[in-house]
């Protein structure tokens, strides 16, 4: 599939030694959803910045959709939409007149029943003469949204879009980015809510120290680095796990009375067989036992953490 967004060897330095960014390389397919998840600090915010022309790079290049951001600066701009974290708009200006001003920034001529179809899709429409300053956190975020799609944009950047919104105003978000992606618009997201990622991203970058840890497909990403969990409830509590069950390592909870192996489910020899065997060897009694797949929580942090 062609990318829509190319960065090659991009680095942010700053006066003070900070290196925001460290030789970034990143393709972002046409069409796909991109989840850029990432600790605060590790860069994230900085990337989508210098693509979006508000902070300037120190090194590397940036296409998008073979428009470079410095000599082509206006028609790569114009492809580009952008919800920032912070809600940055007129609050004495109607909703409508926002939005409609934020298209004709980018050139384009005025489009009323798009406008109207827009603000309908996030339940705005109601809303529409309304001043920004009268509106909810949430209603205001809506705004943001809708201003960033007022020109059509092909590559839509969300940045921690649902941050401090309710779970409703969320789950609207979840549907209309599905839906912006059926239209053919590239939408990448940077989320501290790893369940967003996990629930809508065709792929995910781990970012951390302004360097790229991995991108995947969020699909393999789950059967390459997740592990599954055995829980097994006893019949009695164990104070310790026995010397026994060593080459297994698992481990104990909820004051003994859980015992929680994890292994990977790709592999030829589980090990979930020879332990569940050794357990009845052992005169172990359990009355119940799971098996449950590691989230994409568990996966990011111990990447975070081996990079560190």
């Amino acid at each position: 599939m062609p990318s829509i967004l190319s960065i090659s060897a991009l680095s942010k330095h700053y006066k003070s030694g900070l290196k925001a960014l460290d030789g970034v390389d990143l393709e972002i397919r046409r069409g796909e959803i991109f989840a850029l998840l990432g600790p605060n600090g590790a860069g994230k915010t900085t990337l989508i910045s210098i693509v979006c022309g508000t902070v300037t790079k120190t090194a590397g290049t940036i296409a998008v959709d073979g428009h470079d951001i410095v000599t082509d600066a206006r028609a790569a701009r114009r492809k580009i939409g952008l919800v920032p974290q912070e809600v940055a708009v007129d609050i004495f200006g109607t909703v409508w007149n926002t939005v409609s001003f934020s298209r004709g920034l980018f050139g384009r001529s005025p489009d009323p029943a798009y406008i109207e179809q827009l603000l309908r899709d996030l339940s705005l429409w109601e809303k529409r003469n309304s001043k920004i300053i009268e509106l909810s956190g949430g209603m205001k975020r809506r705004v943001m949204i809708a201003k960033a799609l007022s020109h059509e944009p092909d590559l839509l950047f969300l940045d921690e879009p649902t941050a401090g919104v309710d779970v409703n105003l969320r789950r609207d978000m979840w549907a209309l980015v599905r839906k912006l992606r059926d239209k053919g618009v590239t939408i990448i997201l940077t989320t501290h809510y790893i369940e967003e990622a996990e629930e809508m991203a065709d792929r995910v970058g781990v970012i951390d120290g302004g360097k790229i840890l991995l991108v995947e497909d969020k699909d393999a990403l789950m059967r390459k680095l997740g592990k599954r969990r055995l829980t097994l409830a006893l019949q009695e509590p164990m104070s310790h796990v026995p010397d026994e069950l060593a080459p297994w390592s698992p481990t104990l909870e909820n004051d003994g009375l859980r015992l929680v192996y994890s292994f990977d489910a790709e592999a030829d020899d589980t090990g979930m067989p020879g332990l569940l065997r050794r357990l009845g060897e052992l005169g172990i009694d359990f009355r119940d036992l799971d098996t449950s797949r590691s989230s994409l929580e568990d996966i990011f942090v111990g990447l975070v953490e081996r990079a560190a």
